[in-house]
Parts: structure tokens; C-alpha cells; sequence
């Protein structure tokens, strides 16, 4: 089958909840991935930032063969030999007391969502049923129910309800909006240390510190969605150690398992995840032995391969081959460690023709927030694969905006 028939196939037999770019991917090594004509792309995207170790990265492979030959699911009903391992292990590497593993992004931050709501009325002494937390425009969290509950954006929630209350909005990086909303019945403040979807959104320098310290202040949890950009990615384990920071609550996903099996987990202290009894919470697949197998092989390459310095260094320099780029079309650069967003301006006509572009020339790159080029390649890359995006994004705007100047010029007509 050549590409043409597997999009068609996809698109008929598939709901439509997706807008890929036009290459259908057969097999992965390390930062490259190769389409079925035979192409090879570098992987800009890393699926979301699940591939940080880069795909199929033997170590993690190795041990999730190994571990399907021994045994896959055993359920929480009985205990199995791998998951507290890969508790402790996790615990010691992030400094938490506890975690409670799950599978998907969006069940953590659903456990999350439970786990600071029984702290409020058990712990905090809020009432039955009035309790609040605090989410920033822009963000994104998953699309349960529950989770686009608390998204600002419309179309994530339109004809989904009726959706679930409890929750209050301020904009991302206003420390005197945040401060303002906090009432007796908050229970929680829940952001994401950078907003990825919403376009590489940094916060001020600053504004995580000042949440911490109001949190602590006003007895409220402070909940850092870590899914998308902790465990590396940003040059540190957390995000949030930018700011010398330690939430209460951290979600993390998408690299706890190297892009080999999902896997999520939500980390606290004993005082705070220690309230759930047994009943309160439950997952056939959370915890199974195959998963927690994997995300041991995949911390263990994330702090033995020292990838989280590598996305320090390497990043840097992206960064700033970035900036060096001249071009109408760049709004701005902005991001940290290697996740870096590349906003393009409003006579750009878009991100999505600058990402089409840069796959037909060999670099898998994905816009977001429709003006934004998302780049975070796995966190393995090398000096001269970031050369090689740096030179190739370089190229396109200036070729797109040759071509974009040949088409506004007016057309002589000879008398």
C-alpha cells in the first residue's frame, strides 16, 4: 500500500478527531522516523514529548519484551513485582513520598482533580461539595469530561455538556488575578509550569514562586501538570525546579514510559495522596507490571543518559540559532530547554504551511494554537541534527517569503 491508500483507509475507518500532516510512519530509530515510500524525517514532535528517550529506544524495548514474556496485567487486586519498584524509584528520583500510577495524561490529572477535592473536605475543612480549584486560561489538561470542564476553550466543550463545576479561571501569569481568587473553599491551584498547547506560553519570571508561596499562605495545593513538559524536557527532571519550586501535587505522563507503553502517575506526600482508602479510586491497566517495567527502563535512560543536561545544552543552542533567524514571518521564539515555540505573525498565513513545508524537506514539526510552530525533538539529539533544524526552519521562511513576494508582485502587461 502506498501513502495515499493507508490516509484513505484511516480516514474512512477512523473517527475524524485528528488533522495530521500527510506522512504515515512505519518505523522509528532514535530522532528519525521513515514513512512508507522509504522517506526519513526528523521527529520534531516526539509525540507530544512522549518520546524524550527517543523511539524504541532498545534499553526500554528490551525491557518490555522481557517483561511480556514473564506476565502483563495482573490487575491491583494482587500485588506484582514491579510496580513498587517503580514507585520507589520515582519517588526517590522526584523527592515525593507517594505516587498512584495510572495510565493516560488525562486520568492523572483526573486523580488529581479527586485527590485535591478529598484533601479540601477531609483535610482542609471545606463543605461537602464546595470545593474550588483554580485553572489558567489557555490550558490544557486532557479532554475527559471532567478535564475540558475547566478548558477556556470553546470548542473542546461545545456540545459535550453538561459539563462539571467547581472551577475558576485566571489568566495565565497574572499573580494579582490569582491572588484575587482565591476564597476559603479553594482547594487547589492547578497550572501547567509552560502552557505547550496553548503555543509555548512561558510565565512571567517569578509567577511560579509567587504561587507556591500564596499556596502556602492560603492553605491551598499547588498542582503542576508536568505531563507535557516535566521528566527532562525543559533541561530540568521537573519544570517547575526552574523556579525552585516543589508542588504538592505533580502529573506526570507521555516520558514516564518513553513512548513504549502509557503510563502516567500523580506524586504527594503521604498527608495527601495517604487519604485514599481502598475503593476510592481504581484502574484495571494502572500499575499493571508491563507498565511499570517500561517507565523503570525509561527513568533509568533519562537520568543514566543524562538527557535532561542534554536538553539544557541543546535547547540553548536552538534557541539561539532561532533568534539569529531574520524574517517578517517570526513573531517570536520562545521556550526553554527543548521545547521551543516559533510564533509566526499574522501576514504569515499560518503555522501549518510553514510544517507542511519543513516535512517535505525531512523535519516532522506540528503547529499549535494555529500560529505557532511547536519543535521538541527527543531529548537524545545530537549538535548536528539541531543544525540540521535550524538550517532547514532557516530555509522555509525565506523561501515562503520569496514565494509569498512573487505572488503580491503586480504583473506587467506589455502594451
Amino acid at each position: 500500500m502506498n501513502t495515499r491508500e493507508y490516509i484513505e483507509l484511516e480516514n474512512t475507518y477512523v473517527a475524524n478527531i485528528y488533522h495530521p500532516l500527510e506522512v504515515v510512519l512505519e518505523r522509528g530509530e532514535g530522532v528519525w522516523v521513515y514513512d512508507v515510500e522509504g522517506k526519513r524525517y526528523l521527529d520534531c514532535l516526539s509525540a507530544y514529548s512522549a518520546v524524550s528517550q527517543g523511539h524504541c529506544h532498545p534499553r526500554i524495548v528490551q525491557a518490555l519484551v522481557e517483561q511480556a514474556h514473564r506476565v502483563t496485567l495482573t490487575s491491583r487486586a494482587f500485588f506484582n513485582d514491579q510496580l513498587g519498584l517503580f514507585a520507589k524509584e520515582l519517588c526517590d528520583l522526584l523527592g515525593y513520598d507517594m505516587m498512584l500510577p495510572m495510565n493516560s495524561g488525562a486520568e492523572a490529572v483526573e486523580v488529581a482533580v479527586k485527590t485535591a477535592r478529598k484533601w479540601g473536605y477531609e483535610v482542609k475543612g471545606v463543605p461537602d461539595n464546595q470545593a474550588e480549584i483554580i485553572v489558567c486560561e489557555g490550558n490544557f489538561h486532557g479532554r475527559t469530561t471532567t478535564v475540558i470542564s475547566f478548558s477556556s476553550e470553546p470548542k473542546y466543550k461545545r456540545h459535550f455538556g453538561p459539563l462539571t463545576p467547581g472551577f475558576k479561571f485566571v489568566p495565565f501569569g497574572d499573580k494579582r488575578a490569582l491572588m484575587d481568587a482565591v476564597t476559603p473553599n479553594t482547594v487547589a491551584f492547578l497550572v501547567e509550569p509552560i502552557q505547550g498547547e496553548n503555543g509555548i506560553n512561558v510565565p512571567p519570571p517569578g509567577y511560579l514562586k509567587f504561587a507556591e508561596t500564596l499556596c502556602r499562605r492560603e492553605n491551598v495545593l499547588l498542582m503542576a501538570d508536568e505531563i507535557q513538559v516535566g521528566l527532562g524536557r525543559t533541561g530540568k527532571m521537573l519544570c517547575s525546579e526552574h523556579d525552585n519550586v516543589r508542588p504538592d501535587v505533580v502529573i506526570l505522563g507521555k516520558a514516564l514510559s518513553g513512548g513504549v507503553y502509557p503510563v502516567s502517575a500523580v506524586l504527594a506526600d503521604r498527608p495527601i495522596l495517604g487519604l485514599y482508602k481502598p475503593g476510592d479510586h481504581g484502574s484495571t491497566f494502572g500499575g499493571n507490571p508491563l507498565g511499570a517495567a517500561v517507565a523503570r527502563a525509561a527513568l533509568r535512560v533519562l537520568v543514566e543518559e543524562r538527557l535532561a543536561e542534554n536538553a539544557a545544552v541543546q535547547g540553548a543552542y536552538l534557541m539561539e540559532r532561532l533568534k539569529r533567524i531574520e524574517s517578517p514571518y517570526i513573531k517570536e521564539v520562545r521556550g526553554r530547554g527543548l521545547l521551543i515555540g516559533v510564533e509566526v505573525t499574522p501576514e504569515a498565513g499560518g503555522a501549518r504551511r510553514f510544517c507542511e513545508e519543513l516535512a517535505r524537506r525531512g523535519i516532522l514539526a506540528k503547529e499549535t494554537h494555529g500560529t505557532v510552530i511547536r519543535l521538541a525533538p527527543p531529548l537524545i539529539i545530537k549538535r548536528e541534527q539541531v543544525d540540521f533544524i535550524a538550517d532547514t526552519l532557516e530555509a522555509v521562511f525565506h523561501d515562503i517569503e520569496r514565494q509569498d513576494q512573487r505572488v503580491r508582485e503586480p504583473v506587467l502587461v506589455a502594451a
